[in-house]
This record gives structure tokens, C-alpha cells and sequence, in this order.
């Protein structure tokens, strides 16, 4: 699936039920904030920024903030509100040129994961906009968590079948990707980004309840040791 006008009206739909429909307070979580680095002064790419909040908090923590998203309906509301980040319509799945010049210190990708058509083309552009020494810090719903039933914890998806059916809190039904944990740690390590460590969570929400034995989601934090040659 390539980004077309079609493709971008359909994520765009999409972000409107999405956005519409959550309960959940925007932010970083204290188990994630636990896992940043002092950002001071350093550069931080935001990858799915929605409405900013979230983007304006790493601003907060002393960062230079560039945030994406590739709808660009939240991102109009997003620079009035936050003029201290430079708030850009972009697809994660090839980033603009000037995103690619591996000068981040840090990417900071955020509930991502399961709009993502080709998780391999993801994770090499953002390995990419990392300088050497940079860091990729992966928050998303944990895939094992998102195919049981909160209220039986019945298996209700196939965790190998690729697609997580979606209702209720995003209105019509809606098919998103699943990735299995082991395909994301690999997709990332392929770049040749050295994970440095995953963690588990029942839960991030303060809003919905998950069963503290099911994980729920889950963050990996991998680190760019080397730089690429140049391209010739």
C-alpha cells in the first residue's frame, strides 16, 4: 500500500475515530518517562504526534521537537497550541529528506505499530533520522494483550494472522495490523540498531482496567552504535 490521496483519506478517517473516541489523557506514562534520557538540548523526532500534547511534553523535558503524523487534520490544531514544536505531515514509512540526515538523538514512536503497512520500511527510516548514539524508544498496544478478550481472556485474533479486528471505540470495524513481538525486535535489530532492552506492562492506561496478568503493552528501547557510510 502506497501513501496515495485514498490511502490518506482512509488514515484520515481513521484518526478522526480514533481521536473521537478515546477516553485516555495524552502524555508519556511514568514507567516510559523512566526509560528517556535527559533531553536537553537534544533533537526528537515524534513519530504518530496526533494533536501534540504528547509532543509538547517532550518539549517540556528540554527537547528540540520535530513531530509527524500523517494526517494533517490534528496537526493544524496542534501548531496553534504548541508553536515550540515544528509539527510536520509525514509518512513514517519514507520519511522527507530532510528527516533522513541522521540528526536525531532520539525517535519516540508512539501507538504506531498497528497502522503500519510494511514494519521493515518503518523501522530502516527511522534508523536512518538517528545520528550515532541515538536511541529508538517503541511504545505500543502488546500484541499478545490486544487478541484477548479483556472480560474473558479468551483468544479472540490470531496472534500469527496479521490483522487485529477493531470495533466499538473506533465506530464501523476496522482491520488494523498485528505484529507478533518477535517480528517487531526483528525488524528493528535488521537495521542494525542494538536493542538494549523490552519491557513488558500490564497496562499504560489509566483509564482502561487490563487483567495485571495479561501483558498490555510493552516498550523497546534500541540504540544506533554506528553511523552508515555516506551514500556516494
Amino acid at each position: 500500500m502506497e501513501p496515495t490521496d485514498d490511502n490518506r483519506r482512509a488514515w484520515d478517517k481513521l484518526q478522526r475515530a480514533r481521536l473521537e473516541s478515546t477516553t485516555e489523557q495524552p502524555g508519556i506514562p511514568p514507567q516510559i518517562r523512566a526509560l528517556l534520557p535527559d533531553l536537553t538540548g537534544k533533537h526528537v523526532l515524534h513519530e504518530q504526534c496526533a494533536t501534540g500534547e504528547t509532543s509538547a511534553e517532550l518539549a517540556s523535558l528540554g527537547a528540540l521537537v520535530t513531530a509527524i503524523d500523517v494526517s494533517e487534520q490534528p496537526l493544524i490544531s496542534a501548531r496553534a497550541r504548541f508553536p515550540e514544536v515544528v509539527f510536520l505531515q509525514a509518512d513514517p514509512h519514507a520519511l522527507p529528506v530532510n528527516l533522513r540526515r541522521r540528526r536525531f538523538d532520539l525517535v519516540y514512536a508512539t501507538g504506531l505499530l498497528p497502522y503500519l503497512h510494511d514494519l521493515h520500511a518503518w523501522a530502516f527510516e527511522a534508523a536512518a533520522a538517528l545520528r550515532a548514539g541515538g536511541t529508538l524508544l517503541t511504545v505500543d498496544l502488546h500484541p499478545a494483550g490486544a487478541c484477548l478478550d479483556a472480560t474473558t481472556l479468551r483468544w479472540r485474533d490470531d496472534y500469527f494472522g496479521g490483522r487485529l479486528l477493531v470495533g466499538s471505540r473506533f465506530g464501523p470495524l476496522h482491520n488494523l495490523r498485528l505484529w507478533p513481538l518477535g517480528e517487531v525486535v526483528s525488524a528493528i535489530a535488521v537495521t542494525g540498531l542494538v536493542v538494549r532492552r523490552l519491557d513488558e506492562f500490564p497496562s499504560l492506561s489509566h483509564v482502561r482496567r487490563q487483567d495485571p496478568r495479561v501483558p498490555g503493552a510493552f516498550a523497546l528501547l534500541a540504540q544506533k552504535v554506528a553511523d552508515e557510510p555516506d551514500e556516494i
